[in-house]
């Protein structure tokens, strides 16, 4: 039998992943170390379950006792897996722009969550490293982890990422492409790959915003590089002690639309359903394919699991809002009517007369509008079954034979959604323009706008 112990038990040995369409114009192969596979779907369960072993053995963590860290979401929840089974306390410290799926994840496994503001220096008593270090010294019998200067951290990378990629890849592994931020996961495998092969480079993807490129390039810790990024889990406003640039032989910046863009190129092209950074890690190495060549093996690490960003990276109106998707609304697929006056039809009119107006202007739907009301509609379809079944009825009134009204929707709606509301119900949507003047749109113009 194959029976595990606990949890933490099945903390390690994660798939190594072809990518076969994004990469498919690459010289070599790229492959993706997918993390999300750990049991707490990140893997900061490595570093969180080394950290709470190393502490255990040198006395500082104590039965009954307390774990306190600041954390993006996926090291906090690392520590509450290795919490629930050793019987620790957790109290996690995070930012206003972490997901909310975050935190709400960490309080289902037990922990107490503190929000506090991102867009404060790291030494400023309300920032979430600050009040980490503060509860540490405040609460009896606990222990403030700081994933950022704790060596375990990279030392679980040194002792497990590396040498299951170096098998993973019988050793021809030339390439390791990982964001960084703590900078545990990059240092402790690049560690453990340069030992093994002192020819492997090693590419850290950071984002803009992030004074981690700067120093890597220059050795100048400067504060005019910081500034607020929308990109989680990676990059940094100081330089961790985790870090050993010496192992690392680039750094790539990448913005944060192109990272988020790119982790649902992932999703939707590769069927990897993963978190921003994996997005990020994979555009830093577009951003340098012209680096390899054809006999290179590339490997990028794919931190976490994008159902921790349900509400960000992949709901539409989130990345709109920040100018990141160009999506076609209902206003994109009206902008060539400017002018143009919808076709209605009113009550009293015939079925005769509506028909006209259909061969005329060759159409299948129309409104049925009492002045400016919307009050039902008519389709061919609907008519041509009712004139069929009774060829009088032509000579009846709009009102007796008229279906319900269109749906009307926001001017901005996206044309997605438009598709979901159209149907053999509703064979079109209504919206009014800035001026109040309304507008149709039928599931022939969704079909034409997603085709173009």
């Amino acid at each position: 039998m194959d029976i595990k112990n606990n949890i933490l038990e099945t903390i390690g040995n994660t798939p190594l992943i072809r990518l076969n369409k994004i990469t498919k114009d690459f010289p070599c192969e790229v492959l993706a170390k997918v993390d999300y596979f750990n049991p707490g779907n990140s893997i900061k369960d490595r570093m969180a379950l080394k950290m709470v072993e190393v502490a255990e053995a040198e006395g500082k963590l104590k039965p009954g006792g307390t774990i306190i860290e600041g954390t993006s979401g996926n090291t906090g929840m690392g520590l509450a897996l290795a919490a629930c089974v050793k019987g620790y306390k957790c109290i996690f410290v995070t930012t206003d722009k972490q997901s909310k799926e975050k935190a709400d994840i960490l309080k289902a496994v037990g922990a107490e969550v503190i929000v506090c503001p991102t867009n404060v220096l790291p030494d400023d008593p309300m920032s979430y490293y600050s009040v980490a270090k503060k509860l540490g010294k405040e609460i009896p019998n606990s222990m403030y982890m700081n994933q950022y200067d704790n060596l375990a951290n990279r030392l679980a990378h040194y002792e497990s990422t590396g040498p299951e990629i170096w098998n993973q890849t019988d050793g021809k592994i030339t390439h390791l492409v990982c964001t960084a931020g703590t900078g545990g996961t990059v240092t402790g495998t690049a560690m453990y790959l340069k030992e093994k092969n002192p020819n492997i480079k090693i590419w850290a993807i950071d984002v803009y915003g992030s004074l981690l490129t700067k120093y890597f390039n220059t050795g100048e810790i400067d504060m005019n590089e910081v500034h607020p990024y929308i990109s989680e889990g990676f990059g940094e406003d100081f330089v961790p002690e985790n870090y050993d640039m010496s192992v690392i032989d680039a750094f790539e910046q990448v913005t944060d639309k192109d990272g988020a863009i790119m982790a649902r190129r992932i999703a939707k092209e590769e069927g990897l359903f993963c978190g921003y950074s994996a997005g990020s890690c994979l555009q830093g190495l577009m951003q340098l394919k012209a680096s390899l060549k054809k006999d290179d093996m590339v490997v990028c690490i794919f931190h976490d699991h994008g159902s921790r960003y349900v509400g960000k990276i992949y709901n539409d109106q989130w990345m709109m809002e920040r100018g990141f998707l160009d999506v076609k609304t209902f206003k994109d697929i009206v902008s060539g009517r400017v002018g143009k006056k919808l076709v209605t039809v009113a009550p009293e009119h015939t079925v005769s007369e509506a028909v006209e107006l259909m061969k005329k202007f060759d159409i299948e739907q129309i409104p049925v509008m009492k002045g400016d009301e919307l009050i039902g509609s008519l389709s061919e379809g609907g008519l041509f079954q009712k004139i069929f079944s009774n060829p009088e009825i032509k000579h009846a009134t709009v009102s007796s034979v008229m279906e319900h009204a269109y749906p009307i929707v926001d001017f901005n709606t996206a044309v997605e959604k438009l598709g979901s509301l159209i149907n053999r119900e509703n064979g079109a949507v209504l919206a009014k323009d800035e001026t109040g003047a309304y507008h149709i749109v039928t599931k022939y113009d969704v079909i034409q706008s997603l085709a173009k």
